[in-house]
């Protein structure tokens, strides 16, 4: 395939836009909600190694393989494939690619839109004076509510398309560029608060000194499961921003400096919550509850919990407004090039459809609570689907195109821009989606389906 036969297309105009979109995507609400209480649960430090292991030794070539496929076509997931393979059937790995990104909106809005409810919440000092019981009814009341749950979801996709709808330079990478420094700038005041703490060492210790005798088959997969979903892997956002990387840019550094960049905020997430959660007695292993519920306990406990609450529920919510656009662009470029619509009627039928089905996720405890299948709500189903199957299977057949069906030429191609770069990894990075990839996504699948290692 030549270079010449490609578009004039929308591309990040620099080289941090780029950078601060691609991580964007990345980072969410998986690192900062999922990523410290997977980690309470497996053991702290020891998981944190075997993930950083996989992070670098898995998840960035997987990443660089969807950055080949999105810059050598300059394409949407499903036009991506049907350019590299025509008339062959790798097309619906890219259209199950967009469907994720469809489905992944329907759950993910409605937590977002949890964000959005305890910003108010800490606004109004709601959280004052409550125990733990209280803030549990406290959370259980708002989700089976009618209204509120499904407002904040409305709202925060309102948000997510009027940033899509001005497009990849005026929009994405724009307020990404905004949006980023913000992150971390929070991440890192509430990260010193966090270790003025009285008691905080223990938590740190917890983090960072590893117990090896805490690692079994189920931390391993678990860090490899949180590695591949953590990088976005698989549902199409890589491929879509790959498109729009420039040639000049070096595709293998662009994945490093995103893994590292996602890695070094789910860390920066730990060190926040951690000294805290070990300062007040907490079990580390709280799971979803550790965000919406221990959280607002210690915030009320610490001086100055008012202001930090804030903060910390504001920090939720750019998390997972970066990873909501990228989501929602993935939809949209499909629409705008294979239905072949205007940007602006793209973006609004993509949010309002996802909107639609969206409130019946939203409302998964309150009045949609008797709409089930195999015993999950709307919400449990559509998170489960995508997290557990629709991702991993993506992930996989990725690389096995890569691996096995793409020419070697046009992978090294791409990775040494025509050339211009040595790539000496080449015959590693080949090894890894042929043969590694493969093996290690098929193995959290079936671990993810309860099919072993339970």
């Amino acid at each position: 395939m030549d270079h010449k036969d490609l578009q004039p297309r929308d591309s990040f105009t620099s080289k941090f836009g780029m950078i601060a979109a691609t991580a964007g995507s990345a980072i969410g609400l998986g690192n900062i909600w999922r990523f410290p209480y997977i980690a309470g649960e497996n053991g702290g430090g020891a998981f944190l190694v075997v993930y950083l292991l996989f992070v670098l030794g898995i998840g960035i070539p997987v990443m660089m393989s969807e950055f080949v496929i999105g810059r050598r076509t300059q394409r949407n997931p499903y036009g991506a494939f049907k350019k590299l393979a025509p008339g062959k059937p790798w097309f619906l790995i890219g259209f199950m690619g967009v469907g994720a990104a469809f489905m992944i909106l329907i759950f993910y809005n409605t937590v977002a839109g949890w964000t959005l409810e305890y910003i108010y919440q800490s606004v109004t000092n709601a959280f004052e004076g409550k125990t733990s019981e209280e803030l549990t009814t406290m959370f259980d009341g708002f989700r089976e509510g009618s209204i509120r749950p499904l407002l904040w979801m409305v709202v925060f996709m309102a948000l997510t398309a009027w940033i899509v709808l001005a497009g990849v330079q005026k929009g994405i990478e724009k307020y990404t560029k905004i949006l980023m420094p913000i992150l971390l700038a929070l991440i890192i005041i509430l990260d010193i608060r966090a270790l003025t703490l009285p008691g905080g060492s223990e938590g740190l210790s917890f983090l960072f000194k590893p117990d090896f005798s805490k690692i079994n088959g189920k931390t391993v997969l678990e860090a490899l499961g949180q590695a591949f979903f953590s990088l976005s892997i698989g549902m199409g956002t890589l491929i879509t921003y790959g498109s729009y990387i420039r040639r000049k840019e070096n595709l293998a550094n662009t994945a490093l400096s995103v893994s590292l960049a996602d890695t070094f905020v789910a860390i920066l997430a730990g060190v926040a919550i951690f000294p805290a959660v070990f300062a007040f007695g907490i079990d580390p292993a709280s799971e979803e509850g550790l965000v919406f519920i221990v959280l607002p306990k210690i915030f009320q406990q610490m001086p100055g919990g008012y202001i930090f609450s804030f903060m910390f529920f504001i920090l939720l919510a750019v998390a997972a407004l970066t990873s909501t656009i990228s989501i929602l662009e993935v939809v949209v470029a499909y629409f705008v090039e294979e239905l072949k619509m205007v940007r602006k009627k793209a973006t609004i039928l993509a949010a309002v459809s996802i909107s639609a089905v969206g409130i019946f996720a939203a409302a998964s405890w309150g009045w949609a609570s008797d709409l089930t299948l195999f015993g999950s709500n709307i919400f449990q189903l559509t998170n489960f689907a995508t997290v557990n199957i629709l991702l991993p299977v993506g992930g996989f057949f990725i690389v096995i195109f890569i691996g096995w069906f793409l020419k070697a030429r046009i992978t090294g191609d791409e990775l040494s821009n025509s050339g211009s770069i040595k790539v000496r990894y080449l015959p590693t990075f080949m090894f890894i989606v042929k043969f590694i990839a493969p093996i290690a996504i098929a193995l959290v699948f079936l671990y993810k389906l309860g099919i072993f290692g339970n």
